[in-house]
């Protein structure tokens, strides 16, 4: 059975860069499907209107 301590190893630095790289928040495509919806709901109001 393992020990229930956990030791760091050699491979868990590179990991973690890897993750730094990777691992973002999606702040573009968030503000960009904002952007959208509002566009979409400013044309169904605007068409609405005529």
């Amino acid at each position: 059975m393992k020990p229930m301590i956990w030791h760091p190893e050699e491979k868990d630095a590179r990991v973690n860069q890897y993750l730094d790289r990777v691992n973002h928040e999606p702040w573009l495509a968030i503000f960009a499907g904002a952007i959208g919806v509002l566009l979409l709901l400013s044309l169904m109001i605007f068409l609405g209107l005529f």
